[in-house]
């Protein structure tokens, strides 16, 4: 088979919603509008996470995984699956199922005319602190970026993949991926996409990296566009 998206799935300590992973995928897999496989990335585990996701994988050869030696964070596990992809789009989503993988097909019926879409998480069924505190940070972000994005933070993404092998990641950057998109001069859209609730597993962001975090994280984001470097080959000697 041809495949044209792979989805990144990011994975630390989430051994109580892999087989509902599984589960989503193979009903999305009957009504994915274009071919697609799923990549696990491993981000150092400590529970049966890794087991969980051998057995998926040894199940179906649409499922495939990257493990890490350690843990390095949700930036550098999307970074990590942005480089082993070799698909042309590349999309990610979260282990927590917070948004459905059926959503993926709203994202790519923009995608003709565009590098990334971005889900934005209508009618979000998380605690009060949690989306006031996401909502400031969003308004913060977009204060320093430009972006005209509502909700970065929305794990639901298609891209590109020429385009995201190119963003070059950090710890946090992964809030920032429209905004590295347009400091490639790269179309950007939102779509409004459902969310629900957390059935199992635990949240892994606080007040602190949800709000005073990527506060921070928005000055390296200036400081990376000042010395970003963006440039169009017109031809070569070989034509």
């Amino acid at each position: 088979m041809s495949y044209r998206l792979t989805i990144v799935v990011p994975v630390y300590n989430e051994e109580d919603n892999l087989q509902r992973v599984e589960k989503e995928f193979l009903q999305y897999f009957k009504m994915a509008t274009v071919p697609c496989k799923i990549l696990f990335v491993n981000d150092g585990s400590k529970d049966k996470s890794q087991y969980y996701i051998e057995e998926i994988c040894n199940r179906d050869e649409r499922f495939t995984y990257i493990s890490f030696a350690q843990n390095a964070g949700l930036s550098a596990a999307i970074k990590a699956g942005f480089d082993h992809t070799d698909t042309p789009l590349v999309g990610y989503i979260d282990a927590d199922l917070q948004t459905t993988p059926e959503d993926f097909n709203k994202l790519l019926d923009e995608m003709d005319d565009c590098v990334l879409v971005t889900g934005v998480r209508a009618d979000r069924k998380d605690s009060f602190v949690k989306n006031m505190s996401s909502k400031i940070a969003n308004g913060i972000r977009r204060a320093f970026t430009h972006d005209g994005m509502d909700d970065t933070g929305c794990p639901l993404k298609i891209i590109q993949t020429d385009y995201a092998k190119r963003i070059p990641m950090f710890k946090g950057l992964h809030r920032f991926l429209p905004a590295m998109i347009l400091l490639q001069n790269g179309k950007i859209k939102q779509v409004p996409v459902r969310h629900f609730p957390r059935i199992a597993g635990e949240a892994k962001f606080g007040l602190w990296n949800r709000l005073l975090g990527p506060l921070m994280d928005c000055f390296a984001y200036l400081w990376m566009k000042k010395k970003y470097i963006n440039y169009t080959v017109e031809k070569t000697s070989r034509g």
